[in-house]
């Protein structure tokens, strides 16, 4: 089996089967292959993995996603949450303004700002690399947010 090139999904090259691995609690389909960079907040290595057919770098250990900007905003307007979802509270760290964590591009300190739509969310980017991080569960509190606004 081996990734397909710019899916969420794995092919036998034998048998031409297709795999869709199951997706999380947020939704994310993680292919597990490694990404080459760490993670900026636990340092645990980074997989490929997809969220809404969109690549995504995740952390398997802190459950951390980094998403490419151009991506970002698309996968707020399109992900619907489950029926259930749960919100995680975010941590004390991950709501700091001065936090300070690596770009997994490119190694410098990543910007920690507030997210210009509704939820309240501090979110880390590095301009430079066009990235974004999320700890754990911003993303879906991020999209569950943005619904009650629209409501």
């Amino acid at each position: 089996m081996r990734l397909k090139p710019g899916e969420d999904s794995f092919k036998c090259d034998f048998c031409q089967t297709v795999v869709f691995p199951e997706k999380n609690e947020e939704g994310v389909r993680v292919l597990g292959e490694p990404a080459g960079v760490a993670c900026p907040v636990c340092n645990a290595p980074l997989v490929k993995a997809a969220l809404a057919k969109v690549p995504i770098v995740y952390c398997t250990k802190c459950s951390g996603m980094l998403i490419p900007m151009p991506a970002f905003e698309t996968l707020v307007d399109e992900l619907e949450p489950a029926e259930g979802t749960a919100l995680v509270e975010p941590s004390a760290e991950s709501m700091d303004l001065r936090r300070k964590i690596g770009c997994p591009g490119c190694s410098r300190p990543m910007d920690a700002h507030f997210y210009a739509g509704p939820g309240h969310i501090v979110i880390d980017s590095c301009e430079d690399c066009s990235l974004i991080w999320l700890d754990h569960g911003k993303l879906m509190r991020l999209v569950l947010a943005r619904k009650l606004d629209e409501a």
